[in-house]
């Protein structure tokens, strides 16, 4: 310590003025501060500004990582919290970086334990729920120092409502507001020390910059995600009580971490609330009371915070207004924030499914009731469950249609499915048939319908609209119909769908409260009204909650949804067919290619085939998988909707997803109007997605066309000069032979002219207005000439003219007088045909 003192000591001199904020290695990114100035404007309570604060700002740049945290220990064990309080801000600050993303801090989302390993086990053992960083935060709790938290960076309906002068929901917020003086900058929260850390840690996942597209971090390995599930391990404990705050010395006693005095036990959460109402706290210390009572608050300050931070983007009202197609989005989740969320689910469900097996019932509750139990039980329902639905509404219609709502996917799935992370779950072999859904799920399957039902037709409106011919999508689809084939599932939904609809009493609104209301105390809890038994009630209750008294329920069961799983039942048998062949015709295009196509003696296809996708890349291998996940899809549907095989072929053959007697596929979906083909909407689906396509040729001027692979593009284009010349210096003379009606006429008219455009195909009525302006007059056509087949097929002509010792002038006449008995023939043929038709 004598370098501290000794820098505490060299900062009196006034030639030291400035100091870098250090940042690691693998970010490298520094920023400057004036630390007097600093200090000052931080604390304005201070006569002099901390020399601590600015001994560490100063050794940040000249010392290494681990030498620098080993000397952040030591300062944490030796200073007492009266030095310590300066530097807290500062420490966090540069550990989780700025609010305004500017700095990066430690940059955790980033640090992988494979890439740098030092750094992570340094990193990792310091911000350790017992380490040395927690201990700075419980010694400073111990005091009860407070820290300004701006408003302006907490989410944005929490913001709104604050600066509305309207208090939050959460209990997070109560009786922290401190309104500016006159003339002040803005709103601040005060939050002891344990709030503010949290609040940093957890809005570092929203504040920082999104990774760059380019760095391939995965996610679960970076020291930010470990971290999130070891404070999610530390302080809700799926065994055991929450574990004591660290001491502040050896052997001396344990700081007073809760910020409620005196201490007092816990009210009963119960199951659900209309609202936030003051709880009658009783100031008598139980002697009984478990020992989690005395920490409890810290596992719901981190719940609170880490669903506030992460799920509280959207309020009831925003997410309506969302609905509008021109709502800008607010704020957009990353892919990366969604994997933190699920982990935080999935945690949850392990917590509260870790009850007691005599504390699992209400009826069973009594005031002996641990309050960690309580909090087990009140956990999901009372802080995730609305802020996760409008999170969910969000991602489900905003997101990307892409693989990346995988993501998303997983961890709706995860939430729906929490009897995966009850302790009794035993581990099946994949090859056994699901286990049926247990009955005492059913509670949770009703006060979390709209989880089910209203996501459900969200994601079928999402499976409608992607390429179900991918292999990453056909898993997503796959994925849902499995969960909701899970045996008993369905059935409990259609009870809560049920229950629902009987009637029932009008709900009343939930009320706003005012920051003058009287009615708030230090605690965090707030008293719930009686558990109710009312079955009916409860699902009703969450419905309301959750969409508002005015909300349209659609049953997931009903006719309407119905409809649509029908729809998707007949485009994942449409996406089967089509999967099969894009692999036959790859198969026939690499193997039956013909040697000699590229001279143009084959076919070639200039409109390419079926539209591209990850199918195309992958091979057989993703043939193979796309269809197993299809087939089980469509099989789990059926099982959920109790369709019949009869129901599925009449439905495909309504699609025309038969092959015409030609063994091709037919036109998409369209009507016929008055100016041609109309597609229907099935029939775009149909294009986009590469099931149908129509078979396109070009019918404009045969001489202006593009210049094909198997031409020469300097002779095509002397060549055209060349006819185009003559079509203009014998234009007179070649419609008059063209109007003769002898055979001469019929000679001429054969070479002279094509057929109209609308005499081919039926054209749109573009295309048809400007075949009709587009003359048709006699002219001479020499582009063939410029084609690699025509040209070979002279050379072969003369070489095998030569070897029977015919020369170039003799090859030449007898091609010509060969070409003019074909000519000839040609339009005796042509001008028969003609007569038969008239």
């Amino acid at each position: 310590m004598t370098t501290f003192r000794r820098r505490v000591a060299e900062w009196r001199s006034p030639s030291l003025r400035r100091a870098t904020l250090w940042v690691p290695q693998w970010f490298p990114q520094v920023a400057v501060f004036n630390v007097p100035q600093e200090a000052a404007m931080a604390f304005p309570h201070l006569q002099q500004p901390s020399f601590l604060l600015a001994s560490l700002k100063a050794d940040s740049v000249n010392k290494p990582f681990a030498q620098r945290c080993q000397d952040l220990a030591k300062v944490i064990e030796d200073f007492p919290a009266k030095e310590l309080h300066a530097i807290f801000p500062w420490l966090v600050e540069s550990i989780f970086g700025s609010l305004d993303g500017v700095l990066v801090g430690w940059n955790l989302r980033c640090l992988q334990g494979r890439v740098s390993p030092v750094e992570y086990s340094i990193a990792m053992e310091f911000l350790d729920p017992g380490g040395p960083m927690m201990k700075l935060v419980y010694k400073l709790q111990a005091e009860d120092y407070k820290f300004d938290f701006p408003v302006s960076y907490l989410p944005g309906p929490v913001k709104a409502s604050i600066q509305e002068r309207v208090l939050p929901d959460s209990p997070l917020y109560h009786n922290k507001v401190q309104f500016p003086p006159t003339g002040g900058l803005g709103l601040n929260l005060a939050l002891n020390p344990f709030e503010y850390y949290m609040f940093f840690f957890a809005l570092s996942l929203i504040t920082q910059k999104p990774l760059p597209g380019t760095l391939h971090i995965r996610t679960s390995d970076c020291a930010y995600f470990i971290l999130v599930d070891r404070y999610l391990s530390w302080f809700l404990p799926t065994e055991g009580s929450v574990l004591p705050a660290l001491s502040s010395s050896p052997g001396g006693p344990n700081p007073s971490p809760a910020p409620r005095t005196p201490t007092m036990p816990f009210a009963s959460y119960g199951l659900h609330h209309t609202s936030l109402l003051k709880r009658h706290i009783s100031h008598q210390t139980s002697v009984n009371a478990d020992p989690a009572s005395h920490e409890i608050w810290r596992s719901e300050t981190l719940l609170q915070v880490f669903v506030e931070m992460w799920l509280h983007h959207y309020s009831l009202e925003m997410y309506q207004k969302m609905q509008s197609p021109h709502a800008k989005e607010s704020f957009t989740p990353t892919e990366e924030h969604v994997l933190v969320v699920r982990l935080l689910l999935k945690h949850l469900h392990a917590f509260s499914n870790s009850l007691k097996p005599e504390q699992v019932s209400p009826s069973t509750h009594s005031h002996a009731t641990s309050p960690l139990e309580e909090f087990k039980r009140a956990a999901v329902p009372r802080f995730v469950q609305q802020k996760l639905y409008l999170f969910l509404q969000h991602c489900f219609g905003h997101w990307p249609l892409d693989a990346s709502f995988r993501a998303v996917l997983e961890m709706w799935l995860s939430y729906l499915q929490p009897w995966r992370y009850a302790p009794e779950k035993q581990a099946q072999s994949s090859d056994c048939q699901a286990r049926c859904v247990s009955e005492r799920w059913a509670p949770f399957v009703q006060e979390n319908l709209l989880m089910y039902t209203k996501l459900f037709v969200g994601f079928l409106s999402r499976a409608l609209r992607t390429d179900l011919v991918s292999p990453k999508n056909a898993l997503m689809v796959f994925r849902v119909a499995k969960v909701f084939a899970q045996p008993n599932l369905a059935e409990m939904i259609q009870k809560g769908e049920q229950l629902f609809l009987e009637p029932e009493l009008v709900i009343p609104h939930r009320q706003h409260r005012l920051f003058t209301a009287p009615t708030f105390t230090g605690s965090f809890l707030s008293s719930w009204p009686p558990a109710v038994t009312d079955a009916s009630f409860k699902v009703k209750s969450h419905v309301y909650s959750l969409e508002g008294q005015d909300c349209k329920y659609t049953p997931m069961f009903g006719p309407e949804v119905r409809t649509l799983v029908l729809r998707l039942a007949q485009l994942i048998t449409q996406a089967k067919q089509t999967a099969k062949s894009i692999s036959d015709q790859c198969g026939e295009s690499t193997a039956g290619r013909p040697f000699l196509s590229w001279l143009g003696f084959c076919s070639t296809d200039t409109n390419g085939s079926y539209a591209a996708n990850d199918l195309d890349e992958m091979g057989q291998d993703s043939v193979r998988k796309t269809d197993e996940y299809l087939e089980k899809a469509l099989e789990y549907l059926c099982q959920m909707f109790r369709l019949s095989e009869a129901q599925l072929t009449q439905l495909t053959l309504a699609l025309g997803t038969t092959q015409d007697e030609n063994g091709k596929k037919q036109l998409p979906d369209c009507v016929v109007g008055e100016d041609g083909l109309i597609l229907t909407p099935l029939g775009r689906y149909q294009i986009i997605n590469g099931l149908r396509r129509f078979d396109i040729e070009y019918q404009g001027d045969s001489e202006l066309q593009p210049i094909r692979s198997y031409e020469i593009a300097s002779l095509v284009r002397v060549l055209f000069r060349l006819s185009s010349a003559i079509n203009r210096r014998f234009a007179g003379p070649m419609a008059a032979l063209c109007s003769r009606a002898d055979f001469l006429g019929s000679f001429c008219r054969y070479h002279l002219t094509e057929p109209g455009l609308t005499d081919r195909h039926l054209l749109s009525p573009v295309a048809r207005g400007c075949a009709a302006r587009r003359p048709r007059g006699p002219r001479l056509s020499l582009r063939f000439l410029g084609s690699y087949r025509t040209l070979l097929s002279l050379l072969l002509a003369f070489f095998v003219a030569s070897l029977f010792c015919i020369g170039p002038l003799p090859c030449a006449l007898l091609l010509v007088l060969g070409y003019l008995l074909y000519a000839v023939a040609m339009t005796l043929l042509t001008e028969r045909s003609k007569l038969h038709h008239l």
